[in-house]
């Protein structure tokens, strides 16, 4: 017999899209004010694997990693990305989107999107999102899956994860006094 058991806090790391980083403020004010303060900002990365935001957003899109100080409940998925997607809608410009948030969580075992589309490898977590099982953690390196986005899939991004796993391993140590 299994016994639940709540799961340690995730590292929350969103993905901010933009063809205008300065049209982001109000969003990490926003963000922060429900998540805690930002620990670092990756970014700007290239984000050339597909056009496919551009008639929305316009040419140039780079990427953000925002990444958040406080550890989160990993329950809260759904939650987060109905947020995000509230943020976005907050600041559309003739009704399109001037930045794309992914919420995802970043654990030591895998990394996590929230999304509210379904595919067959995505599992409803409720409120009508679903969390996309990105990349998992198996020797030394993430890894991805056969239906890894390809920027997710990227050596760039991995090595960025995989950086971001560290510091989260020391942050989650620290917490659970199990100090090396």
């Amino acid at each position: 017999m299994s016994i639940p058991q709540v799961p340690e806090p995730a590292r929350l790391v969103i993905s901010v899209l933009s063809a205008r980083r300065e049209a982001t403020g109000p969003a990490l004010s926003r963000l922060t004010r429900e998540f805690g303060p930002l620990e670092e900002e990756v970014g700007p990365l290239a984000f050339t694997f597909t056009s496919y935001y551009d008639s929305e957003m316009g040419p140039g899109i780079e990427r953000w990693l925002w990444v958040f100080s406080d550890l989160v409940d990993r329950g809260r998925i759904a939650d987060m990305k109905r947020l995000t997607n509230e943020i976005e809608q907050a600041y559309t410009q003739g009704g399109k989107r001037v930045f794309n948030l992914d919420p995802g969580l970043l654990t030591l075992e895998n990394f996590v999107l929230a999304t509210g589309k379904n595919r067959a490898h995505r599992i409803y977590v409720g409120q009508g999102i679903f969390a996309d099982l990105t990349l998992i953690y198996e020797k030394k390196t993430f890894r991805p899956l056969p239906w890894t986005y390809p920027d997710y899939a990227d050596g760039r991004m991995i090595g960025v994860l995989n950086r971001l796993r560290e510091s989260y391993k020391c942050l989650l140590m620290k917490l659970c006094g199990r100090i090396e």
